[in-house]
C-alpha cells in the first residue's frame, strides 16, 4: 500500500480526530436495524448498485427478504460461493491485504512510515502478546462491498478473549497512512485460539459506524462502555471449530488482523500488500521443521 502523504490527505483525515465516534456508531447501530418496509429493497438496491455487489452468491438473493440493512450487510453466502482450498491456513474473510509479514520482535507494520506494537494491539496483556512475538501477522481490510462474516483459518478452539476500548477511526487506506498507531487506537476484540499450529489470534478492529461485533459464542461485544481493557477465558465447553467455520461477524465493516506465533507458519509468497483475497482462499502454510 502506498502511503498518501499529501497535505490534502492529512487535511481530509484531520476531522476524524474531533468526530464523536461512539455517538455516531450508536446512531448507525440503530439506523441499520430500522425496518423501513417497502422502502428497504429500494435502499438496498441503490447500495448494491453503488458498490457493485454480486447478489448471485448470496444465500438469499431477494432484497425484499432482508428486514433491515444489518441483515443484508451480514448476509450469508451460498455454500458453494466460497469453497475451502486445501491449505494449512485460509483467509478468514473477503477483503484486501493491507499488510502482512513477520512481527519484528514486538513491532508490526501499519503502513509505510507507521508501525505499532503487539503489546499495544493486545491491550497491554503481555502474556498474550508474548505468544506472538517474532511471529507472523496479516491485516485484511473489509470494504463495504465485501462479505462480512468471519471464519476460522484453521481448526481451533477459542480459549482467551480480550476487549480493548478505544476510538473508532475509519480504517481505510488514507486513514491507515495518516493516523499513527491506528489499529492499536481503535476499539477491538481479540480471540486467541488453540490450533495444530500453536496459538493463533483473530483481532477484530472496530471502525467508524461499526455497530458491534458478534462472535459465535458471544454477541454484541462492542461498542462497550468499559473504560479499561478486559481479558476473560472462553467457557471450557466451547468446542473446537472446524477449518472454515463461521466464528464471528462485523455489524458494518472493518479490519481483521491474523496473528501466529514464531516459526509456526509462513504466508504464501504470492501474497503481498494490495492482494485481494476471499474467505477460504489459501493464505499460509505450516513451517516444516528440520
Amino acid at each position: 500500500m502506498k502511503a498518501p502523504s499529501s497535505f490534502v490527505d492529512k487535511l481530509l483525515t484531520w476531522p476524524q480526530y474531533v468526530l464523536p465516534h461512539h455517538l455516531l456508531s450508536r446512531l448507525m447501530h440503530y439506523l441499520t436495524r430500522w425496518r423501513m418496509g417497502a422502502f428497504m429493497p429500494k435502499l438496498l438496491q441503490r447500495f448494491v448498485n453503488l458498490y457493485k455487489i454480486d447478489m448471485s452468491s448470496a444465500e438469499e438473493e431477494d432484497l425484499s427478504a432482508y428486514p433491515h440493512f444489518n441483515a443484508f450487510f451480514t448476509r450469508a453466502l451460498k455454500p458453494q460461493a466460497r469453497p475451502l482450498t486445501q491449505a494449512d491456513v485460509l483467509s478468514p474473510v473477503d477483503g484486501m491485504i493491507s499488510q502482512l509479514g513477520k512481527i519484528q520482535g514486538n513491532t508490526m507494520i501499519q503502513a509505510k512510515g507507521h508501525n505499532f506494537t503487539l503489546d499495544a494491539l493486545l491491550g497491554g496483556f503481555n502474556p498474550v502478546a508474548n505468544l506472538f512475538k517474532d511471529g507472523h501477522f496479516c491485516t485484511i481490510y473489509l470494504s463495504p462491498r465485501d462479505y462480512h462474516r468471519i471464519h476460522i483459518p484453521l481448526a481451533g478452539q477459542p480459549v482467551d478473549m480480550i476487549y480493548v476500548p478505544g476510538r473508532l477511526f475509519s480504517v481505510n487506506q488514507r486513514t491507515a497512512c495518516n493516523v499513527p498507531g491506528l489499529f492499536a487506537r481503535n476499539e477491538r476484540v481479540v480471540t486467541v485460539f488453540k490450533t495444530p499450529l500453536g496459538p493463533m489470534a483473530l483481532v477484530l478492529v472496530g471502525a467508524i459506524f461499526v455497530g458491534s461485533v458478534d462472535m459465535a459464542w458471544e454477541e454484541d461485544i462492542m461498542p462497550n462502555r468499559m473504560k479499561k481493557p478486559q481479558r476473560w477465558q472462553v467457557a471450557d465447553n466451547t468446542g473446537e471449530y472446524a477449518q472454515g467455520a463461521e466464528v464471528g461477524r462485523f455489524n458494518m465493516g472493518s479490519t481483521v488482523i491474523v496473528l501466529f506465533g514464531k516459526q509456526q507458519m509462513e504466508w504464501l509468497s504470492e501474497l503481498s500488500e494490495g492482494s485481494t483475497v476471499q474467505m477460504g482462499q489459501a493464505l499460509g502454510q505450516k513451517v516444516v521443521k528440520k
